[in-house]
């Protein structure tokens, strides 16, 4: 499996964050997934891309031409493909991939995660999006995305679009179980009474 993995640069975040990012990567190589990240030496990036490098695992980087100009590039991997910006890095992120994982992170991570499931709701990515919820991190987003059900800017069946885990060993059965997205996607992408 190639699973897309969305997390954040900040070096900062508590120790917590960085464990489970480590933790994701470990446990992704040792069942023998493939993952494609940002590319990125640091924050939750650079743990991630070093659990699973530790347990010789496949890690392909895709990252911008100006993050290479500055050197935040992960300089430990096999593939790291360099793209011209941005929009192009998150295409290529998706394209391929057998499923979506969202570490916390900040507005990078949730851009890349709200892509994703518009995607998925639009009929246009049809494979599971797994948030891992370390410390209660996306607790509120769910909330907020019930909120949006509720309120009818969404309807009742995009609530399978996302599975919420509160651990890293949740996160493989999480991708497993999910049920397939359905291929009339786009017949209730939009809200009617």
């Amino acid at each position: 499996m190639r699973i897309c993995v969305y997390c954040a640069s900040s070096e900062h975040c508590d120790r917590i964050y960085h464990d489970a990012a480590t933790a994701l990567g470990r446990t992704l190589a040792e069942a023998g997934c493939t993952i494609v990240y940002g590319g990125g030496a640091v924050g939750l990036m650079g743990s991630l891309a070093n659990g699973a490098l530790a347990a010789g695992g496949e890690v392909v980087g895709i990252i911008p031409r100006f993050m290479t100009e500055v050197e935040w590039q992960h300089p430990g991997l096999a593939t790291l493909e360099v793209v011209e910006d941005m929009r192009e890095r998150k295409h290529r992120l998706l394209t391929g991939s057998d499923a979506v994982v969202a570490l916390p992170g900040g507005c990078g991570t949730l851009e890349e995660l709200f892509e994703a499931l518009t995607l998925k709701r639009l009929g246009l990515y049809f494979n599971p999006i797994v948030l891992v919820n370390t410390n209660g991190f996306y607790a509120p987003l769910e909330t907020f995305m019930e909120q949006m059900i509720e309120q009818r800017f969404m309807n009742p069946q995009h609530r399978e679009m996302w599975t919420l885990v509160d651990t890293i060993d949740a996160v493989l059965p999480a991708i497993r179980s999910a049920p397939r997205w359905r291929e009339d996607a786009r017949s209730y992408a939009v809200v009617r009474p």
